[in-house]
């Protein structure tokens, strides 16, 4: 008897493992970094994330010699797919860094605690990956979480479900798109450069622009670049080497990390909180629970 999983699949899932962390971690801290350029616009960050994203993946794209293949992969339905996918990263990414700047950093970590779950959802909706029974209560214990949010806390739920439902559908596009994670990123900011672009020369022209207001800020937006690719091309990378429900287990550790920067930010934690936030990680905890004894349940072997 022979095990079903290979070194090369251990070594791919360990390193899809370590990018997926990675990847969480950074998005876990990103909001100290919007919260420093808060002057800025939140339009303006988007722009400057994009137009700076284009040029260091350019570079990168040129010197692996991946210009050609990224070419002929961008096309037909792959194309049309990168077309979706990027919409729903600018709306995310928008919305993100306008949580920020507005002081919703907790429902922006909601919404990122929601985010596994819907993980799970489309996994099974689209996918065909399977629900087990503990995976339905979790759900159902977390959208009751959802469903008090929405009932007491007005608009603030939207803010939460905006953010899980973008990037959840981001990542199953990402999954599905047969292009490699650096092609797919490239393309996709390339897709949006023109308007951002367009975006930072009207606001230069109308003496908006937060670039050139001083050398330190000038500096954090030019950084925006190799901060916003690096975490997405660990992410995408990770989508492809694991299953999405092991991603959605493992995005629990941005929106911990950023519940914590919120309050050390100074944003308070309201009744609404103290009931939603619970409902929601009693869920988070039964799929995590779960998940772990269906990972250390015997595996099928091969006679």
């Amino acid at each position: 008897m022979t095990s079903t999983t290979t070194p090369a699949a251990r070594a791919s899932g360990n390193r899809g493992l370590a990018l997926a962390i990675g990847s969480y971690v950074i998005w876990g801290v990103l909001p100290v970094y919007f919260h420093i350029l808060a002057q800025v616009p939140a339009l303006q960050i988007l722009s400057h994330r994009v137009v700076w994203s284009v040029l260091f993946l350019g570079v990168l794209v040129v010197a692996l010699g991946r210009a050609g293949a990224i070419w002929r992969a961008a096309r037909g339905r792959t194309l049309l797919l990168l077309c979706a996918s990027a919409a729903l990263i600018a709306i995310n990414w928008y919305l993100y860094i306008w949580s920020v700047e507005s002081g919703h950093v907790l429902e922006a970590s909601l919404g990122y605690f929601i985010n596994p779950l819907v993980n799970v959802a489309l996994g099974m909706l689209v996918l065909g990956e399977r629900l087990r029974r503990w995976q339905g209560v979790a759900i159902a214990i977390a959208g009751a979480g959802v469903l008090v949010m929405a009932v007491i806390g007005g608009g603030a739920i939207l803010i939460s479900l905006s953010l899980a439902l973008s990037f959840g559908l981001y990542g199953l596009v990402r999954k599905v798109v047969a292009i490699d994670s650096l092609g797919g990123l490239t393309v996709e900011t390339m897709l949006l450069v023109p308007f951002a672009a367009a975006w930072l020369l009207y606001s230069a022209s109308h003496g908006t622009s937060g670039f050139g207001v001083s050398a330190g800020q000038n500096a954090l937006l030019l950084a925006a670049g190799v901060i916003t690719a690096t975490p997405l091309l660990m992410f995408a990378a990770a989508a492809r080497l694991l299953p999405l429900s092991m991603m959605g287990l493992l995005q629990y550790i941005a929106p911990t990390l950023q519940f914590f920067v919120a309050l050390a930010l100074g944003e308070p934690l309201r009744p609404i909180h103290l009931i939603t936030f619970p409902l929601i990680w009693a869920g988070c905890a039964l799929y995590a629970w779960d998940s772990l004894r269906a990972a250390r349940a015997p595996r099928p072997v091969e006679r």
